[in-house]
């Protein structure tokens, strides 16, 4: 099983984070040709070699307009969430890595609604909305979508202390919005002042963590070493191991509620937004329940720090008066996405391996779009890609 595990023992920050998937890539020039083609305006992405309190790796230097973050005289962009959607609809990027870029704004976007108490649709991204965060979002989701590991592993997150300056005022680190980013994550302080985790490395690391702990045993293939740009005590660095790891069982947690008083189409409503939200599978079952009613119950699976938004989602979407909790392990085969390129046009395929098994399958939304076209059935568009070898 492809692993990557992330070092976040001096927190998270999306330009570390890039330059450390960065080192991983086998083709790092072709990810910077294609950042440098974001259609983001005025914004340039360069990686430099650094060091850092005797650690040496990758810089990213992220400028818009000759300007990087750095400078006294750099202004941010500050940004509604419809203002993100529309520059998101913009960029160069395929349609999965333009969805994850999205998904990691909606999780800032309500951690900021939260943290200050107001409507999502009136809140102003202000760090996080400048356009070289949005280059270091960006960068993150393309670079995690070309190494595709089955698993990502995220080691307790430093947070820092003290207090840091940001649009808001000077708010106690970590920033409130970065806190309620982090919840379900284990987190700890540093021992010199300073803010080691932002808002966006924090949305990032929630994103795509599966689990959190110490590092697996692996087989080690490659290291990225991203080089912060400010000056700790320590080294202020972010380190990305990639290897394989042992096939194991899964740990994943089931929340489970019960109904019946809500119609079909609520349900389904709500199923679909748990589902929207990150959960790993949501499903309904028929049950019976008190005076011998008919009723449904909702399992929704997930990861152990997704466990909080889920409940949540689920009291607010379902008429349950009570969630039931359990912890599972599962066995799993390792799953993967491909394009392939056919007599048909551009086909996706799902590979799954693992426990020497492997299974594929033509992606069923690119038949029928397919069969829609042509005038096929399902089965025919089936048959013609196997005859082309597919």
């Amino acid at each position: 099983m492809k692993t990557l595990y992330l070092d976040c023992s001096m927190g998270a920050a999306g330009d570390m984070l890039t330059a450390a998937l960065l080192e991983l890539h086998p083709n790092p020039d072709a990810i910077l040709a294609r950042l440098g083609d974001l259609h983001l305006p005025g914004v340039t992405v360069a990686a430099e070699p650094a060091e850092n309190g005797g650690v040496r790796g990758t810089h990213m230097a992220v400028t818009v307009h000759g300007e990087s973050e750095e400078d006294d005289h750099h202004h941010h962009h500050h940004a509604t969430p419809a203002t993100i959607s529309h520059l998101l609809s913009h960029l160069n990027l395929p349609g999965a890595v333009r969805t994850r870029v999205q998904r990691v704004y909606d999780r800032i976007a309500k951690a900021e609604s939260e943290a200050h108490g107001v409507p999502v649709s009136e809140i102003h991204f202000h760090e996080v909305g400048a356009l070289d965060a949005m280059a270091d979002i960006a960068a993150v989701c393309l670079l995690m979508d070309a190494l595709r590991p089955d698993r990502v592993v995220v080691s307790p997150i430093c947070v820092g202390a003290g207090s840091v300056r940001c649009a808001h005022g000077v708010l106690p680190v970590p920033a409130p919005a970065t806190a309620r980013l982090l919840t379900g994550a284990p987190i700890y302080g540093s021992d010199f002042p300073g803010e080691l985790c932002t808002p966006t490395g924090a949305a990032l690391l929630m994103e795509f963590a599966t689990a959190f702990g110490a590092m697996p045993p692996m087989t080690l293939e490659k290291v990225g070493v991203g080089i912060g740009s400010k000056t700790f005590p320590k080294a202020n660095c972010l380190r990305a191991f990639l290897g394989e790891t042992q096939e194991a069982p899964d740990t994943v947690f089931e929340l489970l509620c019960t109904v019946d008083d809500m119609p079909a189409e609520d349900i389904a409503f709500a199923c679909e937004t748990i589902l929207a939200a990150g959960a790993l599978d949501v499903c309904t079952q028929a049950v019976g329940m008190k005076k011998s009613r008919p009723g449904t119950m909702i399992r929704v699976l997930c990861r152990e720090n997704q466990r909080r938004e889920m409940a949540q989602l689920l009291f607010r979407h379902t008429t349950t008066l009570g969630i039931r909790e359990v912890e599972s392990r599962r066995y799993v085969l390792t799953r993967a996405l491909y394009s392939q390129k056919t007599p048909l046009g551009e086909v996706r395929k799902k590979v799954a391996r693992g426990w020497g098994v492997t299974r594929e399958k033509w992606e069923y939304e690119d038949l029928a779009a397919i069969a829609r076209e042509k005038d096929l059935s399902l089965s025919e568009v089936r048959k013609a890609l196997e005859n082309a070898g597919g």
